[in-house]
């Protein structure tokens, strides 16, 4: 069953007002909170490509990407919900988990689905809200739908633009 349906929130996913690539982000997270998020990403059998400066190389521990200088390659952590829905990981703190999706991946109600169902694994995982913001909102003050950790389910947490 359908957490969100497509034509309540079609507008978050309009490509001129959105951007393409919404960020999405899980606050106040450790070290421990980033592996078992690596540790989901792999039980779940999502097809994964870790890199370090455009080089791919073996998925280490989280402990181990986060402890890297701060003048280091970018850690990158490519994962695919399906074979044409991607999400970008980018390693760069502990004290959050950030990633970017593609708007283009996501047209249509299976679509919503599938990004429900990645954000509805990685909030039970955590027992945190994950939300998605319009693309360059780094300060996160525009969300406009996420995990609700309380209701354990994937809600609106703003109302859409009518096209």
């Amino acid at each position: 069953m359908s957490e969100l349906l497509w034509d309540d929130v079609k507008g978050f996913f309009d490509l001129d007002w959105e951007g393409c690539l919404p960020d999405v982000w899980v606050t106040g997270t450790t070290v421990q909170d980033w592996q078992a998020v690596l540790d989901l990403i792999v039980a779940s059998g999502w097809r994964s490509e870790y890199s370090e400066g455009g080089v791919v190389i073996p998925l280490p521990r989280a402990g181990e990407v986060l402890s890297r200088p701060a003048d280091a390659e970018c850690a990158d952590l490519r994962v695919w919900l399906t074979s044409d829905v991607l999400a970008i990981f980018r390693l760069e703190s502990a004290d959050e988990i950030g990633f970017d999706v593609d708007l283009r991946e996501l047209q249509g109600q299976d679509r919503l689905d599938v990004l429900c169902g990645f954000l509805r694994a990685i909030g039970r995982r955590l027992s945190k809200p994950v939300v998605m913001t319009p693309e360059g909102d780094w300060d996160q003050s525009h969300p406009v739908l996420g995990f609700d950790v309380e209701s354990d389910r994937v809600v609106l947490l703003a109302e859409p633009q009518i096209s």
